[in-house]
């Protein structure tokens, strides 16, 4: 059984497709569960999908006061924080990097690094504050092991991502504090529909069904497969892991 029955878990990018899988693991599992995302009315609507104890809060979490201000709200709400799934990304676009505009690789960069960074910053002294430990868990990706021509923003945030996840876990450990990725490979999501949309405009199944064939596993994940990793990351059944990242790509990265 995973434990986490009872533990306080804040999830940012909660409306979009993993987010909403992991909210609804996590309460099922009894947590209490903060969703936070950008857009309030998604937001709202997704966490009307979940039973348990469950609220939301609009947040940019790029944003250091936004990002303060919903880790304050789940200290109010339910006095403490035991797990935050740092999991907000957007895929910004696919060209290539002579022709990226600087606006997109910032704006990918913003919400994907800076994001994930103040949530850190925030997260960790409330931790570090109550004196009991806590699991972080950031989604990176199998993009943030790899290359891909034409995604270099999204692969560079990703890259950053499982950097920072390193040094969290080294400053986080003498606090009891825990902090992994989850890195995915292809999941059937609204990211990848643009993803694929991008590469071949009008033709994403065209895409798909390539990526499809580079998978030993014959198929794109589903978000509960990376929020069950997430569930287990945010449990004490993974007491004993730090600073390690974790894929969920169906054999991707075997080759």
């Amino acid at each position: 059984m995973n434990r986490i029955d009872g533990k306080v878990a804040i999830i940012t990018g909660a409306s979009g497709g993993i987010g909403v899988a992991a909210a609804q693991l996590f309460t099922a599992a009894g947590a209490k569960v903060l969703m936070v995302d950008l857009d309030a009315g998604a937001l709202e609507a997704a966490a009307a999908t979940v039973d348990g104890a469950v609220s939301h809060f609009a947040a940019d979490v790029a944003e250091p006061a936004q990002a303060e201000a919903y880790v304050a709200a789940a200290l109010e709400r339910y006095g403490a924080v035991d797990v935050l799934l740092a999991n907000a990304g957007i895929e910004g676009g696919t060209d290539p990097i002579a022709d990226c505009a600087v606006e997109d690789f910032d704006r990918v960069m913003a919400v994907n690094v800076r994001g994930v960074w103040l949530g850190l910053k925030y997260v960790m002294a409330a931790m570090r504050d109550r004196g009991k430990g806590g699991s972080i868990v950031i989604t990176s990706s199998t993009a943030g092991v790899m290359g891909l021509a034409g995604m270099a923003p999204y692969h560079t945030s990703k890259h950053a991502v499982i950097g920072l996840m390193r040094c969290a876990a080294l400053e986080g450990g003498k606090h009891g504090i825990r902090v992994n990725t989850v890195n995915p490979g292809p999941i059937e999501t609204r990211m990848m529909r643009s993803i694929e949309n991008q590469y071949r405009p009008g033709e994403g199944e065209k895409w798909k069904a390539g990526a499809v064939r580079s998978i030993p596993l014959g198929h794109y994940g589903r978000p509960v497969d990376v929020a069950r990793m997430m569930l287990f990351l945010a449990s004490d059944d993974s007491a004993h892991s730090s600073g390690n990242t974790y894929m969920v790509d169906g054999g991707l990265l075997a080759h």
